[in-house]
């Protein structure tokens, strides 16, 4: 049994979770700064301080605070969005090395290509003789 778990806990996979969790988790820590410090401060000013954390509506002795509920829906839309942002300016640095390999890749198949046909023309001619 332990041999079995030495295999599932070292194994690339569980290491690789591992370590995306971690980075994940300060991933996330860089969001919500980003959203708490810069991106919800510029909404509020645009928006003349506008918080929803402050409305609730009263029912008898009870306060029904949906405003905070707003607010998460708000927060939640602004980290998506910036997160979306942040995964696309990633996508295009990496389409733009993948057509940089691709480019790499067609050089060399063609520089294989003339050198294979090369040698091809030299074997018939030296068969000729």
């Amino acid at each position: 049994m332990w041999k079995d778990f030495k295999e599932f806990a070292f194994q690339g996979n569980v290491m690789d979770l591992a370590v995306a969790v971690v980075i994940g988790a300060a991933f996330g820590s860089i969001v919500n700064s980003l959203v708490e410090n810069i991106i919800t401060p510029i909404v509020g000013v645009l928006l003349n301080g506008v918080n929803f954390t402050g409305l609730s509506y009263t029912v008898g002795s009870s306060e029904i605070t949906y405003g905070v509920f707003l607010q998460s829906v708000f927060d939640f839309i602004v980290i998506s969005f910036s997160i979306f942002l942040f995964i696309r300016l990633l996508m295009k640095f990496k389409r733009k090395k993948e057509e940089e390999r691709v480019e790499e890749e067609e050089e060399e198949a063609d520089l294989q290509l003339e050198l294979l046909t090369e040698i091809r023309d030299l074997l018939k001619a030296q068969n000729k003789r």
